[in-house]
């Protein structure tokens, strides 16, 4: 008996020292990067399998896990919501909204994308949002670097909202329920974001002084105006277009699209104005961004005027396709009009809108004459884009970057979005069928193509959540989690439940600076559920904290990758973001123990309650 004990012993103390050891390297390649975060998730769940930590099942189980298939679903959903126009019109109202003054910007930009993060990926809405408020803040006079940092730090905290927005708190929910108690519903830790946005938000406003000012290394913005191409629309006979007015097809497109004329028969009509109904054969001279010219481009109402007039010109192989040509110095191109060239004759192909940086553009595109650097925007079929690439008249040949937006959709998306919160919040069907199902939807609706649907899953983070899984179990199965979660007791052994679940929010907000949210809330959530055990307390309070320090700790800019798409654009030094977010982080930690105190644990609300 004596021996076997031994021998249990001999191999627990083996297992937990295999699984220290398998930690240590894991956390060296997740904090030097020296391989992919997805491809050391892998290595280190292959490594808990040969070393027999784990078995084969147990080490796959991650990939079947409710938060890898929700976290898939999301970003299936979000590229739906963006392909059919939905988030970028909601951002270009909320730059609306934000009027002239700094503060009433913050007021209104902070919670607005905090709503939007809630149920799309924050870094999406911060990327989203970065050209809108660089251009606003340029329109009003205003400093790019006072209104960045609280978009982003709005974007974290906007996760926190909703179960589904952050795939720490599904990890969360996910080692609460293997301990048997109940799990989170979608809207569980939704009392505690709707405190953090608040807080987060008066204090911005409060600390507005200390923010930086600085105009960002890009003052004259010209990389965002590459949204304004000159082409011409002919509206198609029989199209759904004609009759309607022109103010229908400028709201199905948004504000990315400007008509500069109007032709009608051949004549230029100065007296039709957006209530004047579209006929067929109408030319329509339009500046438009790159998603609403790829949007025209697949309009079946519409076509580009060079294309209806030239395209059977376009020979060869392969669909037809758009691409980019920039016009290089010297080119023979220079100081000719487009008309001149007879482009479709001498290359098979159609140039179909223009962008230039500076100077002024003929009305009609035919005569506008090209110039070093222009960006010509060509249609053709791939067969015939070689030699234009071998060409010395053009600097490069690209695809063309913009994508379709399906806005006539766009009812479709926000309703399959609805259903789909409705579903998992009454518990309808468990949530990850309900997120399985939206995706499907937007999918078969059409809101977004199955290739595109492929590519917004970032399958980094999908590989990397169904790897870091298996390390939860393992912590928890080799005994190592109970091992550390002793030896903080026997630190904080008769403190009160509010000062531990600071403890645990600290812990995780420091560590999040050099692990990913969800290694973070893995590695910290059994330590939490131990600790919680042996206090005689439920595990929820303990490892939701844990998980809210890993999300929403604004220590340093790699902390969040929304952060680091602001520092260049924003200017920002890295003690910006300790001078600004370690106050706010502070407020979060507080904040966050006291609520899940009152939720989980029959704390006050109030103080002295």
């Amino acid at each position: 008996m004596d021996t076997a004990k031994s021998r249990t012993i001999v191999r627990m103390d083996f297992s937990q020292i295999a699984f220290l050891l398998i930690l240590a390297g894991a956390l060296y390649l997740f904090v030097s990067e020296r391989l992919r975060v997805d491809v050391t998730a892998m290595l280190t769940l292959l490594a808990l399998v040969l070393t027999g930590v784990l078995d084969a099942k147990q080490a796959l189980s991650g990939f079947a896990s409710e938060p890898a298939i929700i976290v898939a679903a999301v970003f299936v959903i979000s590229g739906g919501l963006a392909a059919t126009g939905i988030t970028e019109r909601l951002g270009q109202w909320i730059g609306r909204a934000a009027g002239r003054s700094e503060g009433r910007a913050i007021a209104v930009t902070m919670p607005a994308v905090a709503a939007l993060s809630s149920f799309t990926h924050h870094v999406m809405v911060t990327a989203m949002m970065l050209p809108i408020l660089t251009r606003f803040a340029k329109s009003r006079g205003l400093s790019a670097s006072r209104l960045l940092m609280p978009m982003s730090f709005a974007a974290s905290l906007g996760t926190t909202l909703t179960l589904v927005s952050a795939p720490a708190f599904l990890l969360a929910d996910n080692l609460i329920e293997r301990t048997g108690a109940p799990g989170l519903g979608i809207f569980s830790i939704t009392p505690i974001g709707l405190a953090l946005v608040v807080v987060g938000v008066l204090y911005m406003l409060a600390a507005r002084w200390i923010l930086p000012k600085r105009s960002g290394e890009h003052g004259d913005d010209g990389y965002l105006r590459l949204d304004r191409y000159r082409t011409e629309l002919l509206v198609v006979e029989g199209s759904r277009w004609s009759t309607r007015p022109l103010a229908e097809l400028q709201k199905a497109l948004g504000d990315r699209f400007v008509l500069t004329g109007w032709l009608r028969d051949g004549v230029r009509r100065q007296d039709l104005g957006p209530s004047s109904p579209l006929i067929s054969g109408d030319i329509l001279l339009v500046e438009a961004s790159a998603d609403a010219l790829a949007s025209l481009h697949d309009d079946p109402g519409l076509d580009l005027n060079a294309v209806a007039r030239f395209g059977e010109h376009a020979q060869g192989d392969g669909e037809a396709q758009l691409v980019q040509a920039l016009v290089a110095p010297g080119s023979e191109f220079i100081g000719r009009s487009v008309r001149e060239l007879d482009f479709a004759r001498q290359f098979n192909a159609v140039i179909a809108g223009l962008w230039r940086r500076q100077g002024a553009v003929a009305p009609r595109l035919a005569d506008a004459r090209l110039r070093e650097g222009d960006l010509l925007v060509l249609w053709g079929r791939p067969a015939r884009f070689a030699e234009l690439a071998a060409h010395h008249g053009f600097l490069m040949l690209v695809p063309f970057a913009g994508e379709a937006r399906r806005r006539v959709r766009a009812p479709i998306a926000l309703a399959i979005l609805a259903a789909t919160v409705l579903a998992a919040a009454t518990e309808w069907l468990p949530a990850p069928l309900a997120f399985l199902l939206g995706a499907v939807a937007m999918v078969a609706t059409r809101c977004v193509d199955v290739e595109q649907a492929y590519r917004e899953i970032d399958v980094r983070i999908f590989v990397m959540i169904a790897g870091v899984i298996p390390l939860g179990v393992a912590m928890e199965q080799t005994g190592t989690a109970q091992l550390l979660a002793q030896g903080m007791l026997h630190v904080i052994a008769g403190w009160p439940p509010l000062a531990i679940l600071l403890v645990m929010f600290t812990v995780a907000a420091l560590l999040t600076q050099i692990l990913s949210d969800a290694a973070t809330t893995v590695l910290l959530g059994p330590i939490a559920i131990s600790l919680a055990q042996s206090l005689g307390q439920p595990a929820t309070p303990f490892v939701v904290c844990t998980a809210l320090g890993a999300v929403v700790a604004f220590l340093t800019p790699i902390g969040h990758h929304g952060n680091l798409l602001i520092l260049g654009p924003g200017q920002y030094r890295f003690s910006d973001f300790l001078r600004i977010g370690l106050p706010l982080t502070v407020l979060i930690a507080l904040v966050s123990a006291w609520m899940a105190r009152w939720l989980w644990l029959g704390g006050p609300f109030w103080p002295g309650g």
